[in-house]
């Protein structure tokens, strides 16, 4: 018996072949995939769109910029910070994640799913 043992929604199994089963879900194994979310400390809230984050910064503070139509972008008066994020969501990824979390310490925070 060779293999190795994969714990995935609540249900042990041996896998025998461990590379021929990541080739087969798309050259990662299901178990070391994990998706980033955008937590709302105060309330432990996933940021799950623009709009639920756009709230969320502006009553921290933040103001959106319309300057560019390919970008998400908003300013902190009291700061030299920019945030500047993609205008479509589905290509928010972990960077733009952490570079809230790192001008808005204590307020944001980035969980793996």
């Amino acid at each position: 018996m060779s293999g190795v043992w994969v714990f995935k929604n609540g249900v042990v199994r041996l896998v025998e072949n461990p590379s021929a089963e990541a080739m087969e879900g798309g050259g990662r194994q299901a178990s070391a995939v994990r998706r980033k979310v955008l937590v709302y400390s105060a309330t432990n809230e996933v940021i799950g769109n623009y709009g639920v984050l756009e709230s969320k910064l502006g009553s921290l503070g933040w103001e959106r910029y319309y300057d560019d139509p390919e970008l998400l972008q908003f300013h902190k008066r009291s700061t030299v910070h920019l945030i500047s994020l993609p205008k479509d969501f589905t290509k928010f990824k972990s960077m733009h994640m952490y570079d809230i979390v790192v001008k808005n310490k204590n307020s944001f925070e980035v969980r793996d799913m």
